[in-house]
């Protein structure tokens, strides 16, 4: 069974790296559901808007993936750009439709973590000040209602670069958001706290860039594995960057299809590759 991993929260959960930044994520072992179907993954996973891109679930499910090379991972998107905690309240629309997506998964895959960014929407206005309160009914009552009580929640601090420039300045609160985050996986049971300490941004101030979110992802990973808080830097983080090499032929025909689509490669030349993939 498809072991699966729920994605909320908002942008920085989404991703909004820029996909010709980094090195694409091709493993036919890696999943996402869409159409109700666990296709196999490609960013961006999390499609809430046309600017959508590199997040950071996809580092984590490589990191997975490549720590469970015989069983296949699937990532369930439910982020939403923009969103605050008030957005995500148990009444409202995007929990209801995560719920929705995650009993839907259910059916076919086991939920074993939980993937939360959230807080730049809450990072000004004195929001900090209830942010604890409302997490805590969101997590409590997802978990409740999926039955997910044992279920690891890995949550990502907000960025150091957040305040300054761009659409960024505005978040002046972050460091409080932060000591809220904290303070939510010290108290809260199967709970761990990521650190966004040394990670950067795209020129727009508020969205981690795609070499980032790659980092962000692999940090997730080692929160999910080790059970325990990320409080700085990983060393050796940035093999995250790396990506394999020796696609499989389901790999292969899907890169090529993906070339043809884009316009990388003509039809003719979409055949020639084709026919050296199913070469016996």
């Amino acid at each position: 069974m498809i072991k699966s991993f729920l994605m909320l929260g908002q942008s920085n959960m989404a991703g909004r790296g820029f996909l010709n930044e980094v090195d694409p994520i091709y493993n036919e072992k890696i999943k996402m559901l869409r159409n109700g179907q666990w296709q196999m993954m490609t960013e961006p996973i999390n499609y809430d808007r046309p600017v959508s891109g590199v997040g950071l679930a996809a580092s984590f499910a490589d990191a997975w993936s490549k720590a469970h090379p015989d069983e296949e991972i699937g990532l369930i998107p439910c982020a939403e750009g923009g969103s605050s905690l008030n957005d995500w309240h148990p009444e409202g629309i995007l929990f209801q439709h995560a719920l929705s997506e995650s009993r839907f998964a259910l059916r076919s895959s086991q939920i074993c973590g939980i993937l939360w960014h959230q807080g730049e929407s809450d990072s000004y206005r004195s929001l900090h000040e209830t942010y604890y309160e409302k997490l805590t009914l969101i997590i409590e009552t997802l978990r409740n209602e999926l039955k997910l009580d044992e279920v690891p929640l890995m949550i990502g601090g907000l960025g150091d670069f957040l305040g300054k420039t761009g659409f960024g300045q505005h978040a002046t609160e972050f460091r409080q958001v932060n000591e809220q985050l904290l303070r939510f996986a010290n108290e809260q049971p199967n709970c761990y706290f990521v650190t966004a300490t040394g990670l950067t941004a795209n020129p727009d101030g508020i969205h981690l860039d795609a070499a980032s979110q790659r980092k962000f992802g692999y940090r997730y990973f080692e929160a999910f594995s080790k059970k325990c808080h990320i409080l700085k830097p990983i060393s050796g983080e940035e093999q995250s960057l790396k990506v394999k090499g020796g696609y499989s032929k389901t790999e292969q025909i899907y890169l090529h299809s993906m070339d043809l689509a884009s316009g990388k490669i003509t039809y003719a030349e979409f055949e020639a590759r084709m026919a050296k993939v199913m070469k016996p």
